[in-house]
């Protein structure tokens, strides 16, 4: 099979490129690298420079090239961003999507894997949060999320594209023998940016103090990129040998506090760095921890590297190599 990853420069598009090439997949990387970097892509992969929002780019992509699958990763992720910049995120993760998915349909690709997020449920009334709870995102990120997974409800019902949304928790953490990593530029995930912090000697902005928690802080559930992408591998599996439309909650079931999560970078690093308590950022829910029944269940997902501990010590490794 030959399976094209959009946004394969990024962060999990890297990952899983690497991932399918261990499976013997042919992999085809399309990325603008507008905020990704070829060195994250796999050398075995096929990489193709455009942008997905260029028709005539598509065009070429699926004229040029016979695809049995997409992995759709490209887009923009920052929810405190996308409250200053609504339209960059509609237009580009939203709209871009849908011209993708009329091009695949029009090359008669039907199966069709997305990156989407929990920012699609907003503030949760439950925690764990079931797959079916109500979707009220709280930012343009997360709205712009939810869209593309209705268009695929109707692409699916319409055109029979067979797909899987996976809602992503905290993707974290890097290979661990340090060869790739989070680099994202801006940078706006509470992991990496702390590691920059300590290892630039910078105090560090901790947003909002005075949560609904028991510390006063987010709690968010953290996947580690390594499990994220095998929950890739098995739905693309599943869609192999299976229709239908399919929604799953990527994270572990439990959630770490923000200030669990600094004090783990202290001591894994070693520095005692300063925190500096800072106004929230706008759309910020108290807690996202996911109910994980339904992909435990049904794709028999059991994260292997996804303890606070090897997270961060996966990431400290990586940043530590690659310090700028």
């Amino acid at each position: 099979m030959r399976i094209l990853v959009t946004g394969g420069a990024g962060y999990i598009g890297g990952f899983m490129a690497k991932r399918l090439l261990e499976d013997e997949y042919e992999v085809t990387v399309a990325d603008s690298l507008e905020r990704g970097s070829e060195k994250a892509i796999d050398n075995r992969a096929d990489f193709i420079k455009g942008n997905l929002a260029d028709s005539q780019f598509l065009r070429d992509l699926f004229s040029s090239h016979k695809f049995d699958a997409i992995i759709h990763f490209a887009g923009y992720i920052s929810m405190g961003e996308s409250m200053e910049k609504p339209y960059l995120y509609f237009e580009n993760n939203s709209f871009m999507a849908l011209k993708l998915l009329e091009h695949a349909r029009n090359h008669a690709v039907t199966k069709f894997i997305f990156s989407s997020s929990a920012g699609v449920y907003g503030n949760p009334i439950k925690i764990p949060i079931p797959e079916d709870h109500t979707k009220k995102p709280e930012n343009p990120y997360g709205e712009s999320k939810f869209m593309v997974e209705n268009i695929l409800k109707w692409y699916q019902k319409i055109h029979g594209v067979q797909f899987a949304a996976l809602r992503y928790f905290n993707a974290s953490g890097a290979s661990l023998d340090g060869s790739m990593g989070e680099n994202h530029t801006p940078e706006t995930h509470i992991i990496p940016s702390a590691i920059s912090a300590t290892l630039n000697n910078k105090p560090f902005n901790l947003y909002g103090s005075d949560y609904n928690t028991s510390d006063g802080t987010c709690i968010r559930d953290y996947i580690h990129v390594l499990d994220l992408v095998e929950s890739h591998v098995l739905a693309l599996k599943k869609l192999e040998h299976e229709n239908g439309a399919l929604y799953y909650n990527v994270g572990t079931g439990k959630g770490y506090s923000n200030k669990e999560v600094l004090e783990m970078i202290k001591k894994v690093s070693g520095v005692d760095f300063q925190i500096n308590n800072v106004e929230r950022r706008l759309g910020d829910a108290d807690i996202l921890v996911a109910d994980v029944n339904k992909i435990t269940s049904e794709l028999n997902f059991s994260p292997k590297y996804s303890d606070l501990e090897t997270i961060v010590k996966s990431a400290w490794e990586w940043h530590k190599k690659n310090a700028r």
